[in-house]
Parts: C-alpha cells; structure tokens; sequence
C-alpha cells in the first residue's frame, strides 16, 4: 500500500469513527439525557388572551370614551343688587360677551351716594372731635388735680371715637370702590358660545332660592368625554386629531380634542391601570379630554366608543374573530401553521389559514384553524410535535422564547436558520475540530452536525454510516 493509500485510509477512519461518536452523543442527548419528547414540556396561552382583535380591547393608543351632553355653564347674578332687565330667553344662541342682564344702576347709585354721605359725616365728626380734644387740653392745664382727672377721661373717650370713626371710613371707602365698579359693570355676560336654557325670572329665583339664573349649554348636541391615564398622558393634547370607534359595528368618525382637564377624576368603580390593587399609591390618577366630532350621525348619548389618535392609519380593517401577531405564525412551505396543544395536551403542527393582516400593528387574521378556546406557543426551534403542553411557566423544558428572536415565525418568508461557519473545517467540508465542539452549545454542535453530515447522501455513499445515524436519530 502506498503512502498516499495510507494517508487516505487514515482518514476515512477518522471521519467514521467521528461520526459514529456524535451520532451517538445525539443519541445519548435525546434518549438518555434528554428523556422522551413527550417528557418535555412546552409553555402554551390560551388564544382568546393573545387574540389582538379590537372587540373591547386597547392599544397603546387608544383610549375609553363615552358620548355626552355638550358642556353647561352656570349663569349666577349677585343678590346683593337688584336685577333690571333679563335680555334674553330660553333658546336664544349667545356669543361669548354677549350680554345676558343688567343690573338697577339706579339703585347702585343710590347706595352710593349713601356710602359717600356716611363717609362725610364721619370726617366731619372726626373734626368736631378734634377741636373739642385742643379745648380740653387748654382747659386741663388750668384746672386743680381732680378736675385734671375728668378732662382727661374726656379727652380719651374723644380719641377713641376719631379712632372708630377712621376704621369705619376705611370700610365705607372700600364698599365705594365696589359700587363705583358695579355701575362701570352693570350687566352680566356670556363666559362661552352656546344656547340659553333654564331662564327664571327674579320672582321665580326668589321663590326656589339659589343665584343661578339661567344656563348657557355649548353648541352641538353632544360631545365625548375621553378618559386618559397618567401614563398614556403624552398623547393627549389640545388640537390632536383623533378617529372615533364604536363598538357596536364598524362605524368610526373623524374628530378633534377640544380640551383637555387635568384635574384628577373621581373613580367609579375600579381603576383598570391599578391592577386590583387597593394601595392608593399603586394607582395611577386618571383625567379627562373633549372630542368633537366632524359629524354625530350614528351616534347616541350615553354610547360607548373608544378614541384613537389619528396617525393616519387604515380604518377600513375591522378587526373582529382572531388575530395574532405574525410572529406566532411558522411556514411549512407554502403552508402557515402555529404550535397548538391538541385533545391530547401533546404539542401539534396546527395549520391556519391566514385572512387580512394589519401591517402597522403587525399582526394577521386566522380566518380558519383556531378556536378563541385553543392554546398555542410562542415559536422556538426546540419545539418538536409530541411534547406535553403546560400552562406553568414553572413547569416547563422548552422556556417561552422572546418576541423578535425567532428565525422561523415570518409568515410572510420561506424559515431556516443561515449556515454557520466555522473555523478549522477542511475544503471539502468533512473535517471536525474538536477543540472548536467542545466550545460549541448543544444546538450549535447538532445543527452543525446535520449540516455537515445530514440527509443528503453523496453519489458514492461516502456518508452512509452519517445517514444511518441520521435516521436511527429521526426514528
């Protein structure tokens, strides 16, 4: 035998005896360390809890509203005057400014006069004071020790009078103030544009008591009131266009938010953002916004809708049945299926058949397949049919895989992980580095090896004893 026969030789023996060896390590890993599929469990969640149609549900964007009166505005008079006229009546549109009632001036005059009158008497006695205090100081100085005495209790009472007298000069001058500003303000005026409703004559007010007089409602027949989070609050701002959706059907409408009200909301009810908790700290405080819509046709007073900002996304999907995110879904060539727990409680390939897909929110219609009721798992390539179904996260072999890492879940693409190359490995493919194994996961060594010796089988059946093992490792 030559040397070159030899050299050949050696290594053909080499490459069989390396084979047999992680075939039977494949082997030894299914079998012996790794237990029977069926051992293997797989975390699964029911369908109706990931289904991402929007029946009830909301999305980082949207948010609870419910159609309402139009805003109502208290119109009270101040009863410490006198009503003239009421110049206007119920139904009467008005104009913020608009004037509503006046007021008595002449009453408001009079009343001033008097307070300028009292004012007057007061200096006046002040100064008649004044000049009888300058007599009883002369006439002190004259007098003996016990008449000193009596002028001076005069005198005391005297300054205490000039005393009260100023306190109440400073209070008249102020009540003067007010009414010279009455007779500059003498009406009362609309705060915003609206309807008047609720108009009572002063006779009528008297009788039921209270100061307000009538109500000024905005104009429209409705609006709706939007309820947003602390946390979502960076949406929500005045002007922001937004798309009104009921859920009763598929009508949705076009609309702008009007105003916004920061001041916390009273709850009714629990608070959905505090998870159950009764922990007053644990919540998250909830405020209010205004939509008015471009049109109110269709819509009813007290209905419930819900409020999406306008992104200019496509409202002509009407999500209803099930939708799951594409990453669930996995091609078996032109086929799409998803990881399901049969009657069995084992892992199955169930096949789905996929209807519309919302490309922005990134998820697609099951229009066939699946049931709300049905259980399925998250992709990952150690799934395999035949492994047990659990819904204890604690219990399972194979963890959830995150969304985003899985390379076979496009629904849109043909799946396969890429080829991995390595280092050390020869020309023709056939050398192993065992240095570069023993540094390689286990996933990594088995895609390596059915790559490398895997189902296909060379014209000269070099890889016979590779194929075997394959095929005892399908079995």
């Amino acid at each position: 035998m030559t040397t070159k026969k030899r050299i050949c030789t050696v290594i053909i023996v080499l490459v069989i005896v390396c084979t047999v060896c992680v075939g039977g390590f494949f082997v030894w890993k299914k079998t012996g360390k790794g237990g029977s599929k069926s051992s293997q469990k797989v975390y699964v969640q029911k369908v109706s809890s990931l289904n991402t149609a929007s029946d009830f549900k909301l999305s980082n964007r949207s948010f609870l509203g419910v159609v309402e009166a139009q805003e109502s505005v208290d119109v009270k008079y101040d009863s410490s005057k006198t009503v003239a006229e009421i110049l206007v009546k119920n139904g009467d549109s008005v104009k913020k400014g608009d004037k509503l009632l006046t007021y008595d001036v002449e009453a408001i005059n009079l009343q001033l006069e008097q307070a300028k009158l009292e004012v007057e008497r007061l200096q006046n006695e002040i100064a008649s004071n004044k000049s009888q205090i300058a007599e009883l100081e002369k006439e002190k100085k004259n007098a003996d020790q016990d008449a000193a005495v009596s002028y001076t209790t005069q005198i005391l009472s005297l300054q205490s009078d000039n005393a009260k007298n100023e306190y109440d000069i400073k209070a008249k001058n102020v009540e003067i103030k007010k009414l010279e500003a009455s007779t500059k303000n003498a009406y009362v005026t609309a705060s915003i544009d609206g309807t008047v409703k609720n108009v009572k004559t002063v006779d009528k007010l008297q009788q039921d008591g209270g100061d307000v007089i009538m109500q000024i409602t905005e104009e429209g027949d409705y609006r709706i009131k939007g309820r947003f989070n602390e946390q979502n609050s960076k949406d929500i701002m005045q002007g922001a266009s937004v798309i009104v959706k009921s859920r009763l059907d598929d009508s949705t409408w076009k609309g702008e938010i009007t105003s916004v009200d920061t001041s916390p909301q009273k709850n009714s009810g629990d608070d959905i953002y505090s998870f159950g908790s009764s922990d007053e700290m644990s919540q998250s405080s909830n405020y209010a916004f205004y939509v008015k819509p471009e049109n109110f046709d269709g819509l009813m007073l007290g209905q419930h809708v819900l409020i999406e900002i306008d992104n200019g996304q496509d409202t002509s999907i009407n999500k209803t049945g099930i939708w799951l995110y594409s990453d669930f879904i996995c091609k078996d060539g032109k086929k799409n299926y998803v990881w399901a727990k049969n009657e069995d409680g084992k892992i199955e390939k169930r096949y789905v058949e996929i209807g519309q897909k919302d490309e922005e929110n990134g998820d697609c219609e099951i229009k066939s397949g699946l049931e709300k009721g049905d259980y399925i798992a998250y992709p990952d390539k150690s799934i395999e049919e035949g492994m047990t179904a659990t819904t204890n996260e604690a219990d399972v072999s194979v963890p959830p895989n995150d969304l985003g890492t899985n390379d076979n879940s496009d629904a849109d693409t043909e799946g396969g992980d890429e080829d991995i190359a390595f280092d050390g490995s020869g020309e023709d493919g056939m050398a192993i580095d065992e240095d570069m194994l023993a540094s390689m996961t286990d996933e990594e060594i088995e895609e390596y090896f059915n790559k490398l010796y895997g189902e296909e089988e060379n014209a000269d059946g070099e890889n016979a004893d590779a194929a075997d093992a394959d095929a005892a490792f399908a079995e």
